[in-house]
């Protein structure tokens, strides 16, 4: 199969990036041919705030160029993940025009929320969900908390809602959880176009030792990752519970200080994917205590791969990929005294944590594998080419 896998980069690289990039060799080491197109937002630059703008809404450069790329190249199918916002929606009229089957993974909420994170003041918010025009999204200025910046973004899914793009030119929408699928349903997206399809991680990195006394927190030191829930929590810990944090980011200063301040917590800043990986794979389990609904984190589906039981917020696609008592605990977002509680009850009991982690990479085996992940990519692709040629 030919196939066109198309991605918008992000100025810093992040998990979505990290799919792409994935996904590509993925389809590759099955002997299908990959036509990648990228673009990045650096070639905004210089340019006044409404050319910028303008370009973002529908960049008419976009469709010229991907027009004649795909007329050019002919894929059997297009597979989308970042179109902000360089490629803007004009990429999938040109897709459309050239007669060519549309697949967009969605790694985010942006298209019924201006945020992209269903994300305010610290706390979930779905104010904008179902709303023809995210009036509430421009009013708090939700985007870079930028009220201009935030219309910019809501003026270009209206032109999606408008132009009939959801319906016509993109024949499925895949989604990470079943939590997802729900929200974008609610939002206003056709449900029999949206697919359930996680991230995996390969190669397998195999299953650790598990032989180091500490909880490893791996992740950007940001608000809505909930790191300041992390560190309330483990100031009312025991010395014998231990920290490692192993990131980057906002609030790299704060964790820094508060770190030095206790003894049980250890800063290492940023680190590599492959550090990070033997971090879990020596850790006794993870903590995840974000306080948005998150995508799908690579992070979560990386412990389960390395048979670490995880403790994360009962919340969004946390509570879809953690099963209570299973692969790991579930605790009331936002609440320090709550995640400290969890740590007690488990930080000691090795036996409960060997359990919890053989089922973790028990739940990676089954769903999270390259070779899953393949035959549900395929299966999508098919799907896609299918509704192209009945419509």
């Amino acid at each position: 199969m030919r196939i066109a896998v198309l991605h918008n980069l992000y100025r810093e690289t992040g998990g979505e990036d990290t799919v792409f990039h994935s996904e590509v060799a993925l389809l590759q080491s099955r002997n299908h041919e990959v036509l990648t197109y990228t673009v990045s937002n650096e070639s905004l630059e210089g340019l006044s705030r409404w050319r910028q703008a303008r370009a973002t809404i529908w960049n008419a450069d976009t469709y010229r160029d991907l027009l004649r790329w795909f007329k050019e190249n002919t894929p059997d199918v297009a597979h989308f993940h970042n179109i902000w916002y360089v490629l803007s929606p004009a990429a999938y009229q040109a897709a459309y025009d050239a007669g060519i089957p549309v697949v967009q993974t969605l790694h985010n909420y942006r298209l019924i929320c201006p945020g992209g994170q269903l994300l305010r003041n610290g706390k979930p918010c779905e104010l904008c969900v179902g709303k023809r025009f995210p009036i509430y999204g421009v009013r708090y200025g939700c985007y870079r908390n930028n009220r201009f910046a935030t219309l910019v973004r809501s003026l270009q899914v209206l032109q999606q809602r408008r132009s009939g793009h959801w319906e016509r030119a993109v024949q499925r929408f895949i989604v990470l959880t079943e939590f997802a699928k729900r929200k974008f349903i609610q939002g206003g997206l056709p449900a029999d176009k949206l697919v359930v399809k996680p991230n995996f991680v390969a190669p397998d990195p195999g299953e650790g030792s598990h032989q180091e006394d500490y909880a490893l927190f791996a992740g950007r030191l940001s608000e809505e990752k909930g790191v300041r829930v992390l560190l309330e929590a483990w100031k009312r810990l025991p010395p014998e519970c231990r920290l490692v944090i192993a990131g980057d980011g906002p609030l790299a200063e704060w964790v820094q200080e508060t770190s030095a301040q206790y003894p049980n917590i250890t800063w290492l800043g940023r680190q590599s994917r492959s550090e990070t990986l033997q971090l879990m794979k020596d850790a006794r389990l993870l903590v995840f205590p974000s306080i948005c609904y998150e995508g799908l984190s690579m992070t979560l589906i990386e412990s389960f791969a390395t048979g670490l039981p995880v403790i994360a917020s009962n919340l969004g696609s946390m509570s879809a990929v953690v099963e209570h008592q299973k692969t790991g605990w579930l605790f009331t977002p936002g609440d320090p005294q709550a995640l400290c509680d969890s740590v007690r009850e488990v930080f000691c009991d090795h036996q409960r944590l060997r359990e919890m982690g053989a089922n973790a990479r028990q739940t990676y085996l089954q769903h999270y594998t390259a070779e899953r992940n393949y035959e549900m990519l395929m299966t999508i692709y098919q799907q896609a080419i299918q509704c192209r040629s009945h419509s």
